[in-house]
């Protein structure tokens, strides 16, 4: 079973997820202005919306015949809390932290 984090950090990998996480900053957004700058279809962007809202990031609640999509920030505390055990004494190095990875996985290393 994933764990929460592990949930989170999948939701936040994909690129589309992330700006949309971007957009909500600013405010609750109706799913089709979430939809409008992307290049597909309204039901991917649904897609995309049920990975965030499962993950927590996001939660979406109908007003009327609108769906809106709100950002839960809090959801991200945990991975922001787990990341910043790497920079504790030093700024993140994500190619130590890939061989740290490797290591503790048993992977040898993509390239």
């Amino acid at each position: 079973m994933q764990t929460q984090l592990d949930i989170v950090f999948s939701a936040i990998a994909d690129p589309t997820r992330r700006a949309i996480l971007s957009m909500l900053l600013e405010d609750d957004m109706a799913v089709t202005d979430v939809a409008e700058p992307f290049q597909m279809s309204l039901a991917a962007i649904s897609k995309h919306l049920a990975i965030l809202t499962r993950a927590g990031l996001i939660s979406q609640e109908k007003r009327g015949r609108v769906k809106w999509c709100k950002l839960e920030p809090d959801a991200l505390r945990d991975a922001s809390v787990w990341m910043q055990g790497f920079g504790q004494y030093d700024s993140l190095d994500f190619d130590a932290f890939e061989r740290f990875l490797n290591d503790e996985l048993g992977q040898t290393p993509t390239k």
